[in-house]
Order: structure tokens, then sequence, then C-alpha cells
């Protein structure tokens, strides 16, 4: 009995059932339409900066669902030069780096052009330009070879592996290749988002190579989805998607590979997945707005290079707190400099110290008056306890614990005024700094001048 999909005797004849994949298809299609139009009525600038982020995105995590991580600035860095795009200092590039995003830019950028066997072998030789994965030689540019069958998908430490799949041996890789490469450049028979998805399954199940098929087979399925919307921009990124449900994806895999030629459930799957992962390039969208509002607001001021580095880095996704220490490493400059630049960022309200101090002082970028709301409701829970067991001597201990109570509250009041977005006014904040002075609690000037500040650019 056969133990995989490819050993069928029906393999490659996939069937699914068009009743079950009528309602998620059209949902997809749809809030894909959507997207585009949104991306698209976007000026020029702010269009490029959300396919950059979004690209970058897609080049991170798809490596990163293989355990490989790659260096973001270095990532964005590739891509935005191969691109055209003017993003100020570039960061020195990798080999690996490069040929990762050489491979996801041909399949996005030239996403209409044939797909062949010489094609691959390019995006594999750039997957690995030493010729090595790890430590280990493989070969490079070519389909695996008889001495590394069986090709086994196996999890677990040595004496106690899990095999979780084993792909067709190598005599039979270019015959199966012929007719992977025959059906995908045909002109669609079925819906092009399906094509993408049974492309994926295709071709990790045919596991052609001897290492980088899974990231190969998000490159392919991203290309034909570039084809579903007949445009080399992309504003959503299906494999960050697929790194956050990394078990969902590998499970519902295996599960296939093992299963029948009905692939419903994988199409069902990868329509959901790819419906999240829509849904989350609104957090693109946002990112990217919130980044051009905040250089919009602060045109007439006056920056160096090393704040304007920061800035960005701070409004791209910092990783982890900032602290003179990161700053001083990233600009390349000394402590002191570093230490100059924040305070004069600090005096233009533009970043504010964190709750806390010393040694492990970080700061927070503030953008809008949101950012500043938190910023002071942050210093708020911080200090709640102390102000009000040291503000009230006399007090009993329940009186203490219900100031307490009160200064959480006015807290929590803070962050339901920066929810609010664009509808804070200075008002509501002077409410909530009244009802902590009368439980004892005085935020720091700078944090409280910073919400003014921001409203006052935001004007």
């Amino acid at each position: 009995m056969p133990t995989y999909i490819h050993q069928l005797p029906a393999w490659p004849g996939f069937e699914w059932r068009d009743e079950a994949l009528a309602s998620p298809l059209g949902a997809v299609r749809h809030h894909q339409g959507r997207l585009i139009g949104r991306m698209e009525a976007l000026g020029f600038p702010l269009r490029t900066e959300a396919v950059l982020k979004t690209l970058t995105e897609d080049v991170l995590k798809s490596s990163e669902i293989e355990g490989e991580k790659l260096d973001e600035e270095q990532v964005r860095s590739s891509i935005a030069r191969r691109l055209g795009m003017d993003i100020g200092a570039l960061a020195p590039v990798d080999r690996d780096v490069e040929g990762v995003v050489e491979m996801m830019l041909d399949a996005t950028q030239n996403y209409a052009a044939p797909l062949t066997k010489d094609r691959l072998f390019g995006w594999h030789a750039a997957l690995f330009p030493t010729g090595r994965s790890g430590l280990r030689k493989i070969v490079v540019g070519d389909w695996r070879k008889p001495d590394g069958d069986p090709m086994q998908v196996v999890s677990g430490p040595a004496g106690r592996e899990r095999l979780h799949y084993e792909a067709p041996g190598s005599n039979k890789l270019d015959a199966e290749m012929d007719a992977f490469l025959e059906w995908f450049n045909d002109r669609p028979k079925t819906d092009p988002v399906l094509k993408a998805a049974i492309a994926h399954l295709w071709f990790v199940t045919i596991h052609p190579f001897e290492d980088g098929n899974g990231r190969i087979a998000r490159a392919i399925a991203d290309m034909a989805l570039a084809r579903s919307e007949a445009s080399p921009r992309r504003f959503c990124s299906m494999s960050a998607q697929i790194r956050v449900e990394r078990n969902a994806y590998y499970d519902i895999l295996e599960a296939t590979q093992k299963g029948e030629l009905d692939i419903t459930p994988w199409l069902m799957w990868f329509l959901d997945c790819l419906d999240r992962a829509i849904a989350g390039a609104d957090q693109t969208l946002a990112a990217v707005l919130r980044k051009a509002r905040f250089w919009e607001r602060l045109a007439g001021e006056a920056f160096n290079d090393r704040q304007r580095l920061l800035l960005n880095q701070l409004l791209n996704g910092f990783e982890g707190n900032l602290t003179s220490s990161k700053w001083a490493k990233i600009a390349k400059t000394s402590q002191d400099t570093a230490s100059r630049d924040i305070d004069d960022l600090i005096r233009r309200r533009i970043l504010v110290k964190d709750p806390g101090g010393g040694r492990s002082t970080s700061y927070s970028l503030i953008v809008t008056a949101a950012d500043a709301l938190r910023a002071v409701a942050a210093y708020v829970r911080a200090h709640k306890s102390q102000t009000a067991w040291s503000g009230a001597r006399l007090a009993s201990d329940t009186e203490k614990a219900d100031r307490v109570t009160r200064i959480e509250a006015a807290a929590d009041a803070l962050d339901d005024l920066a929810a609010r977005g664009e509808q804070i006014s200075y008002q509501d904040f002077e409410a909530v700094l009244g009802q902590l002075s009368n439980d004892g609690m005085h935020p720091e000037a700078q944090l409280v001048s910073a919400v003014a500040f921001a409203l006052r650019r935001a004007g």
C-alpha cells in the first residue's frame, strides 16, 4: 500500500471539491482586490515603502521557517539597492543574504517569465553561494543525485529521529520536474490563487534539491500569486504568515503528503492562511503611514545623519529597547556622542525615557500623541505602588491599596485616550492628570510635555 501521495498510481492527478473552496476563495479574491485598491491609492513614495517592507518581511520569514535568521538591515538594503530605492546609507550585505533576495525578487518582479529548469538552478545556486549548507557540501544548481537517496524529511535528535516524509527517488526527478514545469507554465485552467497553492505543494512534494526546497517552494507560490494579481508589487507576505503558523504548516503538509489525491484540506488551509496574511497587511500599511506622518510633521526640523538613521530604524521596527550603547554601536559613534544625540531628541520631545533608569535606561519614540499617552501610562504603572505608599504615610494599608487601584484606573484611562487616535484632546489628558495629582502622582515633566508637543504637531 502506498505510503506517500507521490506513490499513488494517479499521481499527480490532484483533485479538490469546488463547493468547499468557493466561499474561502471568494473571500480571498475580494480581500486581495481591496488591498491592492487601497495600496494603489497611496502616493508613489508610500507605495514603494510598503513594497520594501513587505519584501523584506517575506525574505526574513521564509528563511526563519527553515531556522535561518538573516540580518534585517542587510535584507532591506539589498532589496532597496536592487529596486533602485533611496533609503540613505546602505548596510554591507553578505553573499547568503544577496542570494535569497535575488531569488525572491526574480520570482516576484519577473513573475510573467516562464519558470524553467535553468531558472530554478540559478535560484538554488543563489541560495547556496559557497556550495555548502552549513558545514555540509551539497549539490548546487542541479537536482539531487542518487547518493543522496533516500531523500527524507526527519526531525528529532540522532538515534530518535521521526520520519515525516520521503521524496521520490532521484532517478524520477527529470520526469517529475518536466511535468511540474509544463503545468506551471501552461495557461491557468484553475483560479491562479489555487494554482499558487497547488504549485507550492507539488514542488515541495517532489523535493528536487538536496536543500532549500521549502524556500524555493514559497518563492514559486509568491510568483504564482504575483501572476494572480498581474503585478510585481507585493503588499502582503505569505511567508510571514506561514512563519506565525509554522507548526500548522508542517502538520498539513505532512498529512497531505501521506494522504490521497483529494487535496481540498491543503487548499483550504492555504486560502485561510493567505486571507490572514492579507489582513495582516493592514499593519504594514499602518506602519508606512505612521512613518510618513512622522517625517511630514517634522519637515522643518534639522537632524544629523546619526539621528535620521536611528529614527528610521525605530520607525521600521527596532528589535528590543533603544539604549545609548545600542545607538553608539549602530551609528558607529562614541557613547558621549550617542548620549548627546539622544538628549537633543528628548529636548525636542521626539524621544522619552522609559520607566526605570541607571545603566539600563532605554528610550521610546514619540510619533503621535497616542505614543506619548502610552508612555505616560507606562510611567504611572511603574511608579504606582511607590507613590501610593510613600505619599500617604499615615494612611491605612486599605487606603493605600485603594490609592493603587485608583492610580491603575488612571493609567487605563490614559490608554483609553490613546486608543482614540486623532480624537485626543489635551483637556481630557489634563483631567486624568488632575485625578493622579489627587493621589500624589505627578508624571515627569518631559512626558507631560511630550503629549502637548505631539498634539501640537498633529495640529
